[in-house]
C-alpha cells in the first residue's frame, strides 16, 4: 500500500530500562529529608504545586494561555483546583464521545471447493461462494440521527469490497450496516444503522482552529482490540500528503490532513480524533508505516469532512465532471525508456491499472524535443473519445493550464471544473500542436450510458 496507509507493522516494545545511581557533586552535600525545615517544605509544595496547576491547564487547554505562575499559584492556594481537575478533562472528553464509535466489520464471502451440482455437473471453477465471513474491521463515528436510523462516518478504504457490514457498539451489540455512499477520492464513506437505543451522536469541531501542540484523543479499533483511546498532540495543523488511489505505487492525488503523534494503527481507520472538549476534529486515515517511522499519523479534517459527507447522505456520491482518458506520465513514460529520471506516472479517474508504456520503436508519442512534461492518453472512452483524442496523443494543457501530470489533470478538473462545463484540451499527435473543446459530463451517467 505504499507508505502512507494504515498498516501496522511492528509491535516491538523497548525493553531497556536505566537505572541511575545516586551521585554526590563537588560542594553539594545530600541531605537527608529531615534536614529539611517545615518552611522549606511547605514553599517547595506550594512551588511546585502551582508549577503543575499552571502546565496542566496550558497543556489541556484549561486557560486562554495568560495565566501567570502567580495565578496558578493562588488557585493552588485556594484548593479551589487541583491538578486532577485538568487530568480528569481527558476522561471527560473521550466519555462523551465513545458511545458514538463503532467498529466497522467488513465481511466478504467465502469460496467453497467445487463439488459436482445434483445432477452431476460440475460448478463453475473456482467454487461458489459461501458464508459471509468477516475480512477486515476498522472504526466509524455516529454524527447524525434521522427519522428513527443512525449514520455513520467512516473511510471509504475500511468498506472496500464488502459483501455485508456490520457496526459493532460500545457494548459489544452488532448490527447489520446499509452503505449510503462513498468516495474513493477522499477515502470517506457513509453507513446507516438502526438508530434504536442510540442516544450519543458525536459533536463535530471546528479544524480550521486547531493549533500545533494542541491535545488531542484518537478513538477506535486498533488491531481488532476494540473501544481504545491512544492521546498525543497535533503536530502540524496542515500537511499535504500524497497517494495512490489505486494502490498501484503511483502517487496520482494529493490529500489534505491533521498529522498527529497519537497512535493511529490498522483498524482505526474510519475513528475520530477529538479535542479536549469532547468535538470530533477530523476522522483518522493513514499512517507512515515504515521502518524506524513512529508516532506520524494523519486524520482527513473535519471542515474536509463535511461537505463531502452532506453530498453522500443527499446523492450516494460525490459527482464530478469526466474527461474520459487513461493517462500516464511522460516523464514516467521517458523512465521506462531509459531516457533518464522521471516521476511516477498514474492513470486517471481511478482506473485499476495502466497499460504499459509503448517498447522503443514501437510507435511511441511523436513529440517535439522541447516537450518534457504532460500526459499521455493510453485509452479515450466518453466525451474525450467522442472529441476525438486517441491513444499516444499528449495532453500539455487543459484550457490555459499547463499539465505535467496525471495528479496536476486531476486536480485540474476537480477543482476548477464542474459537470456540464466545457474544457479546451492542448495535445500533440504525431509532432503537432491541436487542440479540441468538449463538454464535461457526469462519470456515473457516461458508466450508465
Amino acid at each position: 500500500m505504499g507508505l502512507f496507509d494504515d498498516e501496522f507493522y511492528s509491535t516491538r516494545i523497548s525493553r531497556r530500562t536505566n537505572k541511575i545511581g545516586r551521585k554526590q557533586m563537588p560542594g553539594f552535600p545530600l541531605r537527608s529529608r529531615k534536614d529539611w525545615g517545615i518552611g522549606r517544605l511547605a514553599a517547595l509544595s506550594a512551588a511546585s504545586g502551582a508549577a503543575i496547576v499552571l502546565v496542566l491547564t496550558l497543556a489541556l487547554g484549561g486557560g486562554d494561555g495568560k495565566a501567570t505562575v502567580s495565578e496558578a499559584s493562588a488557585l493552588a492556594a485556594s484548593g479551589l483546583v487541583a491538578p486532577g481537575d485538568a487530568i480528569q478533562q481527558t476522561v471527560t472528553a473521550s466519555a462523551k464521545v465513545r458511545p458514538a464509535v463503532v467498529s466497522i466489520v467488513n465481511e466478504q464471502a467465502t469460496m467453497l471447493p467445487q463439488v459436482e451440482g445434483e445432477e452431476g455437473l460440475p460448478l463453475p471453477e473456482g467454487g461458489v461462494e459461501g458464508e459471509l465471513q468477516p475480512a477486515s474491521v476498522g472504526s466509524g463515528v455516529i454524527f447524525a440521527k434521522k427519522d428513527g436510523k443512525a449514520y455513520i462516518i467512516t473511510n471509504n478504504h475500511v468498506i472496500e469490497g464488502a459483501a455485508g457490514l456490520k457496526a459493532v457498539m460500545i457494548n459489544g451489540e452488532s448490527r447489520p450496516a446499509k452503505l449510503i455512499g462513498g468516495d474513493y477520492i477522499t477515502d470517506l464513506a457513509v453507513l446507516e444503522i438502526d438508530g434504536k437505543g442510540i442516544d450519543v451522536v458525536a459533536e463535530m469541531g471546528d479544524s480550521s482552529k486547531l493549533q500545533s501542540g494542541e491535545m488531542v484523543m484518537a478513538i477506535g479499533n486498533p488491531l481488532g482490540l476494540g473501544d481504545s483511546l491512544s492521546m498525543g498532540i497535533i503536530s502540524k495543523t496542515k500537511q499535504v500528503i500524497p497517494v495512490s488511489l489505486s494502490q498501484d505505487g503511483n502517487y496520482d492525488w494529493e490529500q489534505e490532513v491533521i498529522q498527529t503523534d497519537a497512535s493511529i494503527n490498522q483498524g482505526n481507520s474510519g475513528g475520530p480524533l477529538i479535542d479536549m472538549k469532547g468535538k470530533v476534529i477530523g476522522i483518522n486515515s493513514m499512517k507512515i508505516s515504515d521502518v524506524g517511522v513512529e508516532g506520524v499519523g494523519f486524520a482527513i479534517p473535519v471542515n474536509n469532512v463535511m461537505p463531502i459527507v452532506d453530498q453522500l447522505m443527499k446523492q450516494g456520491k460525490v459527482p464530478r465532471p469526466y474527461l474520459g482518458v487513461y493517462t500516464l506520465d511522460l516523464e514516467s513514460y521517458f523512465a521506462q525508456q531509459g531516457f533518464g529520471g522521471g516521476v511516477e506516472g498514474g492513470i486517471e479517474e481511478g482506473t485499476e491499472n495502466g497499460e504499459e508504456a509503448e517498447e522503443p520503436g514501437s510507435g511511441g508519442p511523436e513529440i517535439p524535443a522541447e516537450v518534457t512534461e504532460g500526459v499521455i492518453v493510453l485509452e479515450s472512452v466518453g466525451p474525450a473519445l467522442d472529441a476525438g483524442l486517441q491513444f499516444n496523443d499528449v495532453i500539455t494543457k487543459l484550457d490555459d493550464q499547463p499539465i505535467r501530470s496525471t495528479m496536476e489533470l486531476r486536480k485540474y478538473l476537480y477543482g476548477k471544473k464542474q459537470i456540464g462545463d466545457k474544457i479546451e484540451v492542448t495535445f500533440y499527435r504525431g509532432g503537432k500542436q491541436d487542440s479540441v473543446t468538449f463538454k464535461l459530463l457526469d462519470k456515473s451517467e457516461e458508466e450508465e450510458e
